[in-house]
């Protein structure tokens, strides 16, 4: 059993949705803790009662973090253990707690994490993207028009898959930046583990057609994962290809065929040869 030190801040994963997806071991250190600092008192309030919870609330978000930092700071070196908690899965990649987690670090403190729900890899488990494409995490993208327009742009050279975030009230303008990504796919994921969610996968270009279609679509939590690019999936096709030649031809030969067959460089695949042919 995992020992839970004191003068520790314990960064603790909630529900994104549904509030059954919190874990046994998020419940326990909340129950352990002496106090709870978190981004929305009232919604974290609404969390701790459903489970029978009651400790002291500190309030910790995007424009107070780095002053209720120093309180934190201040518990833990009391020797109490402070959980931090934001509205919604797990603090400190969108949500507010990096700059805290900073500064306890810097002070010397214990931090430990307790994983648990995340829209990011819920969106991706079901985007049917292999793993050998990789994939990149890009948050929300800028809110104002020209510099999201930008941001798209270079999505056009990324040939990983990207996890994009995104409000309900700039969901369409989204949609609209990224209709030039053209046929490139994109898997919708909107109020994931919720009542209404909803998970389809379109051509980017389809996008705020998609949204229109509706009013309802327009509304809840959204996350995208923009398909790898073709460079990526001539890579993942060039590697299959490989790999069954190799099995049936020497190696000169195998990478030779391939690179007629996918147009991949015949030098990068010498060297990926070479590595599958090592014991």
């Amino acid at each position: 059993m995992q020992h839970y030190p004191e003068a520790a801040l314990y960064v603790v994963a909630t529900p994104i949705g549904n509030l059954s997806d919190i874990s046994l071991r998020a419940l326990h250190v909340l129950q352990l803790v002496h106090a709870i600092a978190c981004e929305d008192t009232r919604h974290t309030q609404t969390l701790l009662r459903q489970y029978g919870i009651d400790k002291p609330l500190l309030a910790l978000h995007e424009h107070n973090e780095a002053q209720a930092a120093e309180g934190v700071i201040e518990r833990l070196q009391r020797g109490e253990r402070v959980a931090y908690v934001s509205d919604a899965g797990t603090p400190a990649v969108s949500d507010p707690g990096a700059r805290l987690v900073a500064a306890v670090r810097a002070a010397g403190l214990v931090i430990m994490p307790l994983p648990g729900a995340s829209s990011v890899t819920a969106a991706l488990s079901v985007a049917g993207i292999s793993g050998d494409a990789g994939f990149c995490f890009a948050g929300f993208l800028p809110s104002r028009a020209l510099e999201r327009d930008r941001a798209v742009t270079t999505l056009q050279t990324e040939h990983r898959a990207v996890v994009i975030l995104e409000a309900p009230h700039r969901i369409e303008a989204l949609a609209r930046a990224m209709a030039p990504l053209g046929a490139r796919s994109v898997t919708v994921g909107r109020e994931l583990t919720k009542q209404f969610e909803e998970i389809v996968t379109m051509p980017a270009q389809d996008l705020a057609a998609w949204l229109a279609a509706s009013s309802q679509r327009t509304r809840g939590e959204f996350v995208l994962v923009l398909h790898p690019g073709e460079q990526a999936q001539t890579r993942d096709d060039s590697a299959r290809v490989l790999q069954l030649l190799l099995s049936e031809l020497p190696l000169k030969t195998a990478v030779k065929l391939t690179a007629e067959i996918t147009g991949a460089s015949r030098n990068e695949l010498y060297e990926a040869a070479l590595q599958l042919k090592k014991p």
